[in-house]
Protein backbone atom coordinates (compact mmCIF):
# COMPACT_ATOMS: atom_id res chain seq x y z
CA UNK A 1 0.00 0.00 0.00
CA UNK A 2 1.48 3.64 -0.88
CA UNK A 3 2.50 5.59 1.90
CA UNK A 4 2.03 9.85 2.25
CA UNK A 5 4.87 11.52 2.85
CA UNK A 6 4.01 11.52 6.71
CA UNK A 7 4.27 7.49 6.59
CA UNK A 8 1.08 6.74 6.95
CA UNK A 9 -0.47 4.05 4.78
CA UNK A 10 -2.58 5.36 1.85
CA UNK A 11 -6.31 3.97 1.22
CA UNK A 12 -9.33 4.92 1.02
CA UNK A 13 -10.23 6.95 4.02
CA UNK A 14 -10.50 10.67 3.89
CA UNK A 15 -9.29 11.41 0.93
CA UNK A 16 -7.35 8.36 1.00
CA UNK A 17 -5.10 8.64 4.48
CA UNK A 18 -5.93 5.29 6.22
CA UNK A 19 -4.57 5.88 10.18
CA UNK A 20 -1.32 4.40 11.02
CA UNK A 21 -2.22 1.58 13.36
CA UNK A 22 -1.97 1.59 17.07
CA UNK A 23 0.54 -0.56 18.53
CA UNK A 24 0.46 0.39 22.22
CA UNK A 25 -0.08 -2.13 24.63
CA UNK A 26 -3.61 -0.51 26.68
CA UNK A 27 -3.54 -3.32 29.08
CA UNK A 28 -2.16 -1.09 32.42
CA UNK A 29 -5.41 0.53 32.16
CA UNK A 30 -6.89 -2.22 34.27
CA UNK A 31 -4.43 -1.07 37.17
CA UNK A 32 -4.30 2.69 36.90
CA UNK A 33 -6.28 5.80 35.78
CA UNK A 34 -5.88 6.43 32.26
CA UNK A 35 -4.23 10.52 31.79
CA UNK A 36 -6.26 11.16 28.73
CA UNK A 37 -9.45 10.06 29.44
CA UNK A 38 -9.39 10.09 33.13
CA UNK A 39 -11.08 6.32 33.61
CA UNK A 40 -9.74 5.00 36.73
CA UNK A 41 -10.61 1.60 37.43
CA UNK A 42 -10.16 0.95 40.94
CA UNK A 43 -13.36 3.86 41.45
CA UNK A 44 -15.77 1.42 39.97
CA UNK A 45 -17.07 -1.38 41.38
CA UNK A 46 -17.15 -4.33 38.86
CA UNK A 47 -20.85 -4.33 39.32
CA UNK A 48 -20.91 -0.74 38.08
CA UNK A 49 -19.24 -1.12 34.89
CA UNK A 50 -22.07 -2.74 32.84
CA UNK A 51 -24.37 0.25 33.56
CA UNK A 52 -21.34 2.51 32.69
CA UNK A 53 -20.85 0.76 29.23
CA UNK A 54 -24.62 1.02 28.12
CA UNK A 55 -24.56 4.59 29.02
CA UNK A 56 -21.35 5.26 26.91
CA UNK A 57 -22.91 3.27 24.25
CA UNK A 58 -25.85 5.53 24.07
CA UNK A 59 -24.14 8.83 24.34
CA UNK A 60 -22.97 8.08 20.45
CA UNK A 61 -26.37 9.38 19.02
CA UNK A 62 -25.79 12.41 20.36
CA UNK A 63 -21.92 12.67 18.94
CA UNK A 64 -22.58 11.06 15.54
CA UNK A 65 -25.45 13.02 14.56
CA UNK A 66 -22.98 16.35 14.93
CA UNK A 67 -21.88 17.49 11.22
CA UNK A 68 -18.33 16.86 11.71
CA UNK A 69 -19.04 13.10 12.99
CA UNK A 70 -18.06 12.01 9.87
CA UNK A 71 -14.67 13.96 9.57
CA UNK A 72 -11.35 13.12 11.03
CA UNK A 73 -9.76 16.23 12.47
CA UNK A 74 -6.28 15.64 11.25
CA UNK A 75 -4.58 12.01 9.00
CA UNK A 76 -3.70 10.88 12.36
CA UNK A 77 -7.15 10.31 13.77
CA UNK A 78 -10.41 8.51 13.19
CA UNK A 79 -13.20 10.54 12.84
CA UNK A 80 -16.25 10.01 15.78
CA UNK A 81 -17.72 7.96 13.55
CA UNK A 82 -14.98 5.51 12.87
CA UNK A 83 -14.21 4.95 16.38
CA UNK A 84 -18.52 4.14 16.79
CA UNK A 85 -17.79 1.58 14.22
CA UNK A 86 -14.45 0.59 16.07
CA UNK A 87 -16.48 0.92 19.81
CA UNK A 88 -19.40 -1.65 17.95
CA UNK A 89 -17.30 -4.05 16.94
CA UNK A 90 -15.14 -3.82 20.13
CA UNK A 91 -18.59 -4.92 21.87
CA UNK A 92 -19.07 -8.29 20.11
CA UNK A 93 -15.08 -9.26 20.15
CA UNK A 94 -15.01 -8.80 23.93
CA UNK A 95 -18.55 -10.24 24.38
CA UNK A 96 -16.90 -13.39 22.33
CA UNK A 97 -13.98 -13.33 24.79
CA UNK A 98 -16.39 -13.54 28.13
CA UNK A 99 -18.14 -16.26 26.65
CA UNK A 100 -15.15 -17.96 26.01
CA UNK A 101 -13.58 -17.82 29.55
CA UNK A 102 -16.47 -18.74 30.88
CA UNK A 103 -16.87 -21.92 28.91
CA UNK A 104 -13.66 -23.35 28.81
CA UNK A 105 -10.40 -23.45 31.67
CA UNK A 106 -8.32 -20.42 30.39
CA UNK A 107 -8.93 -19.83 26.23
CA UNK A 108 -7.05 -18.39 24.11
CA UNK A 109 -8.41 -15.67 22.81
CA UNK A 110 -9.13 -15.52 19.29
CA UNK A 111 -6.36 -12.85 17.42
CA UNK A 112 -8.73 -9.66 16.33
CA UNK A 113 -6.61 -7.04 14.12
CA UNK A 114 -9.01 -3.19 14.90
CA UNK A 115 -7.22 -2.04 11.93
CA UNK A 116 -7.79 -4.72 9.58
CA UNK A 117 -10.98 -4.59 10.69
CA UNK A 118 -11.62 -0.68 9.96
CA UNK A 119 -10.16 -1.22 6.18
CA UNK A 120 -12.72 -4.02 5.78
CA UNK A 121 -15.49 -2.64 7.51
CA UNK A 122 -14.74 0.82 5.38
CA UNK A 123 -15.86 2.41 9.14
CA UNK A 124 -15.83 6.10 7.66
CA UNK A 125 -17.83 5.18 4.76
CA UNK A 126 -21.02 4.03 6.79
CA UNK A 127 -24.28 5.20 7.97
CA UNK A 128 -23.64 7.43 11.45
CA UNK A 129 -27.29 6.77 12.36
CA UNK A 130 -26.99 3.62 11.50
CA UNK A 131 -23.96 3.10 13.68
CA UNK A 132 -25.33 4.53 16.71
CA UNK A 133 -28.21 2.53 16.75
CA UNK A 134 -26.10 -0.79 16.03
CA UNK A 135 -23.32 0.46 19.25
CA UNK A 136 -26.43 0.94 21.54
CA UNK A 137 -27.70 -2.49 20.91
CA UNK A 138 -24.34 -3.74 21.07
CA UNK A 139 -22.79 -2.14 24.43
CA UNK A 140 -26.36 -3.27 26.01
CA UNK A 141 -26.11 -6.69 25.11
CA UNK A 142 -22.39 -6.86 25.83
CA UNK A 143 -22.96 -4.89 29.51
CA UNK A 144 -25.39 -7.33 30.08
CA UNK A 145 -23.49 -10.28 29.29
CA UNK A 146 -20.83 -8.77 31.71
CA UNK A 147 -23.35 -7.72 34.45
CA UNK A 148 -24.41 -11.77 33.86
CA UNK A 149 -21.15 -13.02 35.62
CA UNK A 150 -21.52 -14.27 39.03
CA UNK A 151 -19.04 -12.94 41.71
CA UNK A 152 -17.38 -16.61 41.69
CA UNK A 153 -16.62 -16.71 38.37
CA UNK A 154 -15.14 -13.12 37.80
CA UNK A 155 -11.67 -14.56 38.52
CA UNK A 156 -11.52 -17.14 35.51
CA UNK A 157 -8.71 -15.92 33.21
CA UNK A 158 -8.26 -16.12 29.65
CA UNK A 159 -5.16 -14.66 27.34
CA UNK A 160 -4.29 -13.06 24.14
CA UNK A 161 -1.90 -13.95 22.02
CA UNK A 162 0.57 -11.72 22.97
CA UNK A 163 0.92 -13.10 26.21
CA UNK A 164 -1.74 -10.42 28.09
CA UNK A 165 -3.96 -12.21 30.40
CA UNK A 166 -7.25 -11.27 32.17
CA UNK A 167 -9.80 -12.52 34.46
CA UNK A 168 -13.19 -11.63 33.77
CA UNK A 169 -12.86 -8.47 36.12
CA UNK A 170 -9.78 -7.39 34.51
CA UNK A 171 -11.55 -7.81 31.16
CA UNK A 172 -14.47 -6.23 32.18
CA UNK A 173 -12.44 -3.21 33.28
CA UNK A 174 -10.56 -2.98 29.96
CA UNK A 175 -14.05 -3.15 27.88
CA UNK A 176 -15.11 -0.20 30.31
CA UNK A 177 -11.79 1.73 28.93
CA UNK A 178 -12.40 1.21 25.41
CA UNK A 179 -16.15 3.24 26.16
CA UNK A 180 -14.94 6.25 28.56
CA UNK A 181 -11.78 6.53 25.77
CA UNK A 182 -13.08 6.67 22.40
CA UNK A 183 -16.22 8.94 24.14
CA UNK A 184 -13.49 11.24 24.75
CA UNK A 185 -11.38 10.59 21.88
CA UNK A 186 -14.54 11.62 19.99
CA UNK A 187 -15.69 14.59 21.86
CA UNK A 188 -12.31 16.22 22.96
CA UNK A 189 -10.55 15.44 19.96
Amino acid sequence: MPRCANGVRRGFYDGGVVIRPDDKDWTWVVERACPDCGFDPEAESYDDLPALVRERSASWAAILARPDAVRRPDDATWSPLEYAAHLRDVCAVFRGRLESMLDAEDPPFENWDQDAAAVTGKYGELDPGEVAAELAVAGRVAADAFGAVSPQERGRTGRRGDGARFTVETLARYFAHEHVHHVWDARYR
